[in-house]
């Protein structure tokens, strides 16, 4: 097991050194940068800024050096773990990041606790009771989890929580506690609104994950070993949970990887339209605006969480089928 976990541990640095690379012409790739974003946006109100001003502001955010420059510049000051300033606030982006970041894991948290703790009991019952009225509505349910895009689902509910109970659902805290220090008020407060983006981020997610549960465990129930540990007069719930659960989980665990960064960004169109105080939105304004390191800094950690997610996934998966660790140690 440890030499599994080491063997993974050390494709970090050469992932995030290609990741890097991949990140930054991404946000190089649009054309113009931010300074003629910054142009276009004085040029709309009005206002103009003469060539001299336009070269001491290139010199200053370091547009005018080749792309290969910048890069070197922008990876060094990540590994000094400086995510460098934004060029549109003028503050570093650790601060901005930083201010966002604790609520965004919170809500990351709270999203996946629920996905798998709804999705993994109805799995387990719709492939253990198939056929049942609960299996065909938890088939019902999953199909319209599926197919409603997770903004359209926000919009209904805040339509709905207006319309009919005059309650305005968007955001996580109240008025009175949006700027105010935390406190046990306070928490409370988020705890009374964290519940319906919750569901929201989570709805999708919780879909997919149980039809997955379903199908994979249903396959395993109708395996020989299944047959002849039912006949030797194991439980069934017993028999249920000890071994086809464990392998029909593995797919579940494998999509970690990519569902945590997912989560984080809180989905974009999502966090915008319910106002969530998260990084998604914060994302959404870097690109509109090109502050590209900005951008690039969130996209960077997005990555990171992506490798980490793929990471708790395979010792994850090394820990729940012994298979997977004896192949890994072979290689």
């Amino acid at each position: 097991m440890l030499r599994f976990t080491v063997q993974r541990l050390l494709l970090l640095p050469l992932l995030l050194f290609v990741f890097s690379i991949v990140v930054f012409i991404l946000i190089q790739a649009p054309p113009g940068d931010f300074l003629d974003s910054y142009l276009a946006t004085l040029a709309a109100t009005g206002s103009s800024v003469d060539a001299a001003q336009v070269e001491a502001l290139e010199q200053q955010f370091g547009l005018d050096q080749p792309i290969y420059v910048q890069y070197w510049r922008w990876i060094q000051n990540l590994l000094r773990g400086n995510l460098g300033l934004s060029l549109e606030y003028q503050r570093p982006n650790v601060e901005l990041i930083g201010e966002r970041l604790w609520l965004t894991i919170i809500l990351a948290l709270f999203s996946f606790a629920f996905t798998w703790a709804v999705a993994i009991p109805a799995g387990i019952y719709s492939a253990t009771h198939p056929h049942s009225w609960l299996d065909y509505l938890f088939t019902v349910i999953n199909y319209i989890g599926v197919a409603t895009p997770n903004f359209m689902l926000a919009l209904i509910l805040m339509w709905v929580a207006f319309a009919y109970f005059d309650v305005s659902i968007t955001g996580l805290f109240s008025t009175e506690f949006v700027a105010a220090p935390w406190s046990l008020a306070r928490v409370i407060d988020l705890l009374k609104h964290i519940w319906l983006p919750m569901i929201v981020l989570g709805v999708a997610g919780t879909a997919r994950l149980t039809r997955i549960m379903r199908a994979n465990l249903l396959d395993e129930l109708n395996k020989p070993y299944v047959v002849t540990a039912r006949a030797k007069g194991l439980s069934e719930m017993r028999l249920v949970l000890k071994y086809p659960v464990r392998l029909a989980i593995n797919p579940l665990v494998s999509t970690i990887g990519w569902y945590l960064p997912q989560l984080f960004s809180g989905s974009l169109i999502v966090a915008t339209v319910m106002n969530l105080p998260n990084i998604g939105p914060l994302l959404l304004r870097a690109l509109t605006s090109q502050d590209m390191y900005l951008a690039g800094s969130i996209l960077f950690i997005y990555c990171f969480l992506t490798i980490v997610g793929t990471l708790i996934s395979d010792i994850l998966l090394a820990l729940i089928d012994p298979r997977i660790r004896l192949e890994g140690a072979k290689a």
